[in-house]
């Protein structure tokens, strides 16, 4: 049985939308990791109030009037979420994060608070370090952007646009985005707390100007998490159950069902959870891992322990997540004796026979999962950088450990 901390993605959505409320909330169950607390950080630097003292974090809005220095880390939505609340202020907010922060896309959500009114300084570089020179109001109205890089981008102008004089009516042009279910999710937490939101035009979301209700919220276990201890299930040919699995969420992490079930698991829900039994053999598959990339490296490691052939496709843009992911994944695996075909948009993996080696991360705890799904069947890997999953997940190595030894 296991016990998942709660969802960075809802958790940091959460707390944007209580900083810009009309009263107090809490944020209860809230994740204690890396981009949570840089999201806390950044959020109080502006000037609200996070107390993030116990499990349950309580927020109260305050006047964004000081200047301030954000740090990003290696949490993009820091870096694109905070932006337009920062353009509330009546001070100057200046951003930077992690060397490789640098390279990570910003500059759709950079030009759109340009178009609409907002003083950006960022020496034309459209990337971290940038300044948001705040005049204590946006006018808000329609924005284009090409959003095909990261549904961040579209998330960050809506989560702040009840706030804006004239709400915010964003469009997308060019390619499709990529990992819509996270726009599912910032929508459904808008109408919770009260915001109307119109999407229903394909690559059109509008809001509507108003406040925004201040809602005590509970975080649901992040799904995406989910992945290695499942993949353990599937490897094994046991069972593991996720505990408090939600029947219903928006989270990329629940496509983990489909395709364990496509991979020969058997998926089933009880009352405790979500139980995976792993095949006898385990299957290759084709999938389009479009709108659910963050699950890439977890299903590519199992893809290198299948019977068959597999090919993840649609997946170009998480080139631009932490790190390249899939020349990362390519490289890594292939080190370990896998036959990796790298394509711009995804990979194509064949069976072949895996021995020990470093699994390196770059910094990355997607890269990390990968590398622990594929030491717990191969002897002799080495996952190098494992603290970096604290980015989602506190103590991931520990509650690995205990959980690949029965503990």
């Amino acid at each position: 049985m296991v016990s998942l901390p709660g969802s960075k993605s809802l958790a940091n959505r959460a707390l944007v939308l209580a900083a810009i409320a009309d009263g107090p909330s809490v944020v209860r169950r809230a994740l204690r990791s890396r981009d949570t607390l840089l999201m806390a950080g950044g959020l109080t630097a502006l000037g609200a109030d996070v107390d993030t003292t116990g499990e349950d974090w309580i927020v109260s809005p305050g006047p964004f009037d000081r200047d301030a220095a954000i740090d990003c880390g290696l949490a993009g939505t820091v870096m694109r979420f905070v932006p337009p609340v920062a353009a509330l202020s009546s001070a100057t907010v200046s951003f930077d994060g992690d060397p490789h922060m640098r390279s990570r896309p910003i500059g759709e959500v950079l030009l759109a608070l340009r178009s609409i009114g907002v003083t950006v300084d960022d020496d034309g570089r459209g990337a971290l370090p940038f300044a948001i020179r705040g005049a204590g109001s946006v006018r808000g109205g329609t924005v284009v952007i090409d959003a095909s890089a990261s549904s961040q981008f579209v998330s960050a102008l809506l989560l702040a646009g009840a706030r804006y004089e004239e709400g915010i009516d964003v469009r997308h042009d060019g390619k499709p985005v990529p990992s819509l279910p996270h726009i599912d999710m910032t929508v459904a937490v808008l109408r919770e707390h009260g915001v109307e939101v119109d999407d229903s035009e394909a690559n059109r979301w509008a809001v509507a100007p108003g406040p925004i209700r201040a809602v005590d919220r509970v975080i649901e276990p992040d799904l995406s998490n989910a992945a290695p201890f499942l993949a353990l299930a599937a490897l094994s040919g046991g069972t593991v159950t996720v505990r408090d699995w939600p029947e219903t969420t928006t989270q990329p992490g629940d496509e983990l069902r489909s395709i364990l079930s496509l991979m020969g698991c058997a998926v089933t829900r009880t009352a405790d959870g979500l139980q995976v039994t792993g095949p006898e053999r385990l299957a290759g598959v084709d999938l389009d891992l479009h709108d659910v990339g963050e699950l890439t490296p977890a299903i590519a490691a199992l893809c290198a322990l299948a019977d068959g052939p597999s090919h993840l496709r649609g997946i170009a843009h998480i080139r631009g997540h932490e790190t390249d992911r899939i020349a990362a994944l390519a490289a890594e695996l292939g080190a370990l004796g896998a036959e990796v075909t790298e394509h711009p948009d995804g990979l194509s993996i064949r069976p072949a026979p895996l021995h020990g080696g470093v699994f390196h991360t770059y910094a990355d705890h997607r890269m990390a999962h990968a590398g622990v799904i594929i030491g717990a069947a191969v002897d002799g890997v080495l996952v190098e950088n494992i603290a970096t999953t604290g980015k989602t997940f506190p103590d991931f190595a520990g509650f690995w450990t205990r959980t690949v030894s029965g503990a």
